[in-house]
């Protein structure tokens, strides 16, 4: 495989590990709530899962950085902004959501993980929109 090969492969996952992980916690936090889960226990999960999406989306920048200059993608061209646009939505919303989650109500909690989640599936789209 080659350097380009590892590079996107690491991207891939790690858009994967972002956005399964958004999937997978919007799943699970209404079904925890309904089986009686604790504030605790459902703040150790976030707390795991922010560890983990951080990682994978710096993980994710680094590499499509890294896929820009090595694959000679306009900066500016329209998909490349697009996609560039969606990332940094992306990563503020979370940010936000990270840093108002202790005193925001479960309701701007979760509308907060739907934004994420609808702006990362946008990123997707346009990712595909820059392979085609």
């Amino acid at each position: 495989m080659t350097i380009d090969g590892v590079v996107l492969w690491l991207h891939l996952v790690a858009a994967a590990v972002w956005v399964g992980g958004l999937i997978t916690v919007g799943a699970l936090v209404p079904a925890l709530r309904s089986a009686g889960a604790e504030r605790p226990m459902l703040q150790a999960m976030a707390r795991r899962f922010g560890v983990v999406s951080w990682a994978a989306m710096g993980l994710a920048v680094v590499t499509g950085a890294i896929q820009m200059v090595r694959l000679d993608y306009g900066w500016f061209d329209e998909p490349v902004v697009r996609k560039l646009g969606l990332v940094v939505v992306a990563i503020a919303l979370a940010a936000g959501h990270q840093f108002t989650a202790r005193r925001t109500s479960a309701a701007v909690r979760g509308a907060l993980q739907g934004a994420i989640l609808l702006v990362s599936l946008g990123i997707l789209a346009a990712a595909v929109a820059l392979s085609g």
